[in-house]
């Protein structure tokens, strides 16, 4: 056994719950195994798609000879630095907000009284996270088959990976290394510091002045979040509106409520350049090509994009093109331009969601284990695509937008029910957001929808499902929801649509047991 490339691995703070944490994900007295003489399939990369291939190869129960490779920590980005801490925090500043609206209620609570304990929200967070840490960790999986190799590895031939000084030969090979946090180009801003999702969750102190840069998904959720903490926050954004390759409406909706909790909005922004005074960091902008202006904050978040981490995999040496902006170029079998060698997740897709590595796994597995045996072949292509904007009220999404679907020269109707029409959603005082679905004229077929909803997360699916399975708006309308639930906002749609096929004489008969009833 060897453990030449192994690198003990911290994470700030070091408390005992990023201790538990390290444990489990990254063990500081973990042995790497004995290679064994050739493996059906490799995995390089411990996230989503990393452990979902290799746990599904190796629990096929077909004696499958699997290994895994994690230079860093088990879980990636979605347990580390991405979807776990991330929705924990979330939840604190949920909290926040609903005691902000109290009133509205007839609750009397003092905005201005509310006090966060910033400390002991991020601590619940960091305890959430060394909690869930189990099932992602080494030995978990080694005691479902998988040997499990912490150190970097690269690719030395056309069937060998080098992890330290230890070469494990393979059939086939996955590429799961994910992505990061892109580096943004802005003058100083490298020597002034700053943070990004990968350390944001560190902090232990709140910073009372937080700048973030971008405003698509993450840089949306975490300024709401900091906000609600009591940080004051300047949001920058190149485009004309928050959250720009949404639905539009949907857009609009969080915008106005950012603009209504006192986040300061620039938009049309260009940043400059970076400073570090004396009082903080200072950012030197303008908008609308306008005349330069500054404000100091004391820390700068930026969630502006990811890149792929294609570097050291020497990627060149078995024929896989890549490129560092895109990442590993994939068929839609997701293969890569060497037939042994497959990829998945955040390093070539751009879908960047954790559900989605996930279902790209699935697909690879069955590509690399059962289609060589006549058992079929899975495209990504197929895949029907949900995801979720985690602000207050949330965005959800799958299938087309309107837009999309018109630029395939699909005629859409559109079915918009606002949360101001459903009895649960104003019972709640949650009637700011809709319910909004594309269908194909002449056709109840739902080609895509967008729900704007406190838990517009949780409503997706049951639209998704009528997607994958065919089901369309008319056969819909029959479902029984309950009553009163907000989803009724989507059997109403489906009631809309059903409406539509009514005759004039059908109308008419209605129209009479209305005035009897």
């Amino acid at each position: 056994m060897s453990n030449s490339d192994f690198q003990t691995v911290s994470v700030l703070p070091v408390d005992e719950y990023n201790q538990k944490l390290v444990s489990y994900v990254h063990p500081p007295n973990w042995v790497n195994p004995e290679p064994a003489e050739c493996y059906n399939l490799v995995v390089i990369g411990g996230g989503t798609a990393g452990l979902v291939v290799a746990a599904g190869a190796a629990g096929l129960g077909l004696g499958l000879k699997v290994a895994l490779i994690e230079k860093h920590l088990m879980g990636g980005d979605c347990l580390n630095v991405g979807c776990v801490p991330s929705k924990s925090i979330i939840r604190s500043a949920r909290v926040v907000g609903e005691i902000w609206e109290a009133k509205r209620f007839g609750i009397n609570v003092n905005r201005e009284q509310v006090q966060v304990d910033f400390a002991s929200v991020m601590e619940r967070m960091r305890r959430i996270r060394a909690n869930i840490s189990p099932h992602d960790s080494a030995q978990r999986f080694q005691d479902i088959g998988v040997d499990v190799f912490l150190g970097s590895g690269r690719f030395v031939s056309g069937n060998t990976i080098e992890v330290g000084d230890q070469k494990l030969k393979f059939k086939k090979a996955v590429i799961a290394t994910g992505a990061r946090a892109a580096q943004p180009s802005i003058q100083g801003i490298e020597q002034a510091g700053y943070l990004t999702n990968e350390t944001v969750f560190s902090l232990t102190e709140r910073p009372q002045r937080l700048a973030v840069i971008g405003g698509g998904a993450i840089g949306c959720e975490l300024a709401q979040t900091f906000r609600r903490f009591g940080c004051e926050v300047v949001l920058f954004h190149r485009g004309s509106h928050l959250l720009n390759k949404e639905d539009a409406d949907a857009a609009e909706i969080i915008q106005n409520v950012f603009i209504h909790e006192g986040i300061n909005l620039v938009l049309n922004s260009k940043i400059t350049s970076v400073e570090k005074t004396a009082t903080g960091k200072t950012i030197y902008f303008s908008r609308n090509n306008n005349t330069e202006e500054s404000i100091t904050v004391d820390e700068i978040l930026v969630g502006t994009g990811r890149s792929p981490n294609v570097e050291k995999l020497n990627l060149e040496a078995v024929g896989v093109e890549y490129d560092r902006i895109h990442g590993v170029k994939v068929n839609d079998y997701l293969q890569t331009t060497n037939p042994n060698i497959y990829a998945a997740g955040d390093i070539c897709m751009n879908w960047k969601f954790t559900h989605a590595a996930d279902a790209a796994a699935r697909i690879v597995i069955k590509n690399t284990l059962f289609s060589p045996f006549g058992l079929g072949r899975a495209k990504l292509s197929d895949l029907v695509m949900p995801w979720v904007t985690y602000t207050d009220p949330e965005i959800a999404h799958v299938g087309m937008y309107g837009h999309e679907a018109k630029e395939k020269g699909i005629n859409v109707d559109t079915i918009t029910i606002p949360f101001s029409s459903v009895d649960r959603a104003i019972a709640d005082g949650e009637e700011v957001g809709f319910v909004k679905i594309h269908h194909q004229q002449g056709s109840d077929q739902i080609l895509g929808a967008t729900i704007v909803a406190r838990h517009a997360g949780e409503m997706i699916s049951e639209v998704t499902t009528t997607i994958v399975g065919k089901v369309g708006l008319n056969k819909l309308s029959g479902v029984i929801h309950p009553y009163p639930t907000q989803a009724e906002g989507i059997k109403k749609a489906a009631d809309s649509y059903r409406r539509t096929l009514l005759t004039p004489t059908s109308k008419k008969f209605l129209g009479l047991l209305t005035k009897i009833s």
